[in-house]
């Protein structure tokens, strides 16, 4: 299985790459995946050229690629003004609308301070809703103070585990035998697309 970890962090070194690393790792424990990161601050140029012309460069193209191919991701940006960084979102912003239907993501952040955490929630989760994917229920903040702490280390746990259990759980569900007498069977990814899609109300 394929995992893709997006990461928007600017510095190097980036502690928003570090924990994007130590959250693939941990996948990698739990479940064989080959594993690809997509550095967004090596392709900001490419994005802002996409939004003027309408055509993502080479590099760009490759990343964009790669993430609709994906059997699984690990989103993980810096926080800038209480939410997720421009980067971040304008990579978002140029994939295609419909390429992350039913794909577990796995959201995390990075923050000085710890009273940022609710980005996960309030930013995170309800861009990746809107793109129909599948958030695995933990959501994983570090500030700077949590590195070597040992409630981040169980969080970062906790969250690999429950995105290598979505996509073992795909992965079965894509080799799984079509019946052929007579009833429809629904693949598992239909399914959890259907789930997370919005809900049409009348007006």
């Amino acid at each position: 299985m394929k995992l893709v970890v997006v990461s928007a962090g600017l510095s190097v070194p980036s502690s928003t790459r570090l924990l994007g690393d130590r959250l693939a790792a941990a996948v990698g424990r739990q479940t064989p995946v080959d594993i690809e990161v997509v550095e967004l601050r090596d392709l900001a140029v490419e994005i802002a050229h996409n939004f003027t012309n309408g055509f993502p460069g080479r590099k760009l193209a490759a990343a964009l690629d790669a993430v609709t191919q994906a059997d699984g991701l690990i989103v993980v940006t810096p926080v800038f003004s209480a939410s997720y960084s421009g980067l971040f979102k304008s990579f978002f912003d140029v994939l295609d609308k419909d390429a992350l239907t039913g794909r577990p993501v796995l959201i995390a952040a990075t923050g000085g301070s710890a009273r940022h955490s609710l980005v996960l929630e309030h930013a995170l989760r309800p861009l990746f809703a809107h793109l129909r994917a599948v958030v695995v229920p933990t959501g994983v903040y570090a500030a700077s103070e949590e590195w070597g702490a040992e409630g981040l280390d169980g969080r970062i746990e906790r969250a690999a585990e429950e995105l290598a259990g979505l996509m073992s759980g795909l992965s079965r569900a894509a080799k799984a035998p079509t019946r052929t007498d007579g009833f429809e069977v629904v693949p598992f990814a239909e399914q959890l697309a259907a789930l997370s899609a919005p809900s049409v109300r009348g007006r």
